[in-house]
């Protein structure tokens, strides 16, 4: 199977044996992102950063964002027109699915994978049974595609070995923003793939950032399914993950208790968009962060801090009492800008709440929706959006 895109970004690939590599396959099919850590906050990423500068240069790789330029890899690939209905594209990053958003098959895998596809510009995959969610009405008010996401968790479980599929009546009424924060999210139900079909709405945001052709894939008419499940979305209200793990471990926010928060924390590449800022900002203009809860927002790219500075969203977060950071990867991962520590409580907006993602494994770690956070970090403790005005 020919990749159409393979990007290359973790620490994990630059210690590989890179340097024994002869010639690539094509590098204008290979990309190069740094993000986990940037700038360098240590010797092993100053390290890490330094390979990747020199294999940009010695297979002169173009395509290659260094710091100044930097996002997270997801971000700066829907940004970059680089995910395009109906290709494949390879990354060195488990959330690499997020791309299923534009109709792309898209998957994160190992270093050796990496290099293979670097080597020959192709690798394989085999091909999983689906499972298909047709999707009617459209979300409310200060509900978003995080609350969908942790809808589906709680309710159906994972989907390992499976792909999620995802069309129906409502899907236009999806934002690409909200899409994007579903297929990212689709690896933490284990989910091999997770796709969208690609519909007008899908296809005009492509082209607003592409240089090449859409080649949309669509279902077949006949198509089978391992589960087939039509999901109102106006029947979704604001979800939250409980600690420890998403899947058959979500309640609507009314059903958690007073639940206190020390550090509410908004971005990563599924909800450190602009759209998630913007929600984010909305919730919290002319109100301040809780006394001893603190309030860390990390945008997703250069562009999107940018964009939020123009539109005031940062100064609205910084006399609100947040913190605002440096676009990368930040508190999700757990080991720069933002690392919580033991006994505390987080309610995060970022990919994963598993024990010990963000800092201390005896911290708990609670999923919620930008809207959700920026809320609770209001009062202090686990709150509904829509009781914020």
């Amino acid at each position: 199977m020919r990749v159409d895109i393979a990007v290359l970004l973790d620490t994990q690939f630059w210690n590989s044996n890179w340097e024994r590599l002869r010639s690539v396959h094509d590098p204008e099919r290979i990309a190069i992102v740094l993000d986990h850590a940037i700038p360098a906050p240590g010797l092993r990423e100053a390290a890490g950063n330094t390979r990747a500068r020199q294999f940009a240069r010695r297979f002169n790789v173009t395509r290659f964002f260094d710091v100044g330029n930097h996002g997270i890899v997801h971000q700066v690939i829907d940004e970059q027109g680089w995910a395009i209905p109906g290709q494949v594209l390879a990354c060195s990053d488990s959330h690499t699915c997020a791309a299923g958003a534009l109709n792309v098959v898209a998957r994160g895998l190992g270093a050796a994978e990496m290099m293979q596809i670097v080597c020959t510009g192709a690798t394989w995959f085999q091909v999983p049974p689906t499972m298909r969610y047709d999707l009617t009405g459209q979300l409310a008010e200060d509900v978003t595609g995080k609350d969908l996401f942790l809808h589906l968790a709680g309710a159906f479980g994972d989907a390992i070995n499976h792909a999620w599929e995802f069309g129906g009546p409502g899907l236009g009424s999806l934002p690409m923003s909200e899409r994007r924060t579903i297929a990212a999210q689709g690896a933490e139900v284990a989910a091999d793939f997770t796709i969208f079909e690609a519909d007008e709405r899908c296809l005009a945001y492509v082209a607003e950032r592409a240089s090449v052709p859409s080649n949309p894939a669509h279902p077949d008419p006949d198509a089978r399914y391992a589960s087939r499940r039509s999901i109102d979305m106006s029947t979704v209200g604001p979800m939250v993950a409980r600690p420890d793990a998403v899947i058959d471990n979500v309640a609507p926010v009314a059903d958690i208790g007073d639940v206190h928060i020390d550090q509410c924390f908004i971005g990563s590449c599924a909800n450190g968009k602009i759209e998630d800022l913007e929600v984010a900002a909305r919730v919290l203009s002319g109100n301040s962060v809780a006394p001893g809860t603190r309030l860390i927002i990390t945008p997703a790219s250069q562009a999107t801090y940018a964009e939020a500075s123009r539109r005031g969203y940062l100064t609205t977060f910084v006399e609100a009492g947040a913190v605002v950071t440096n676009p990368t990867c930040g508190a999700c991962p757990g080991y720069t800008l933002g690392v919580i520590g033991p006994g505390e409580t987080c309610l995060t907006a970022s990919t994963r709440n598993f024990r010990g993602r963000m800092g201390s494994p005896d911290a708990a770690i609670y999923m919620a929706s930008p809207a959700t956070v920026a809320a609770s970090a209001i009062t202090g403790h686990i709150t509904d959006p829509r009781t914020i005005r």
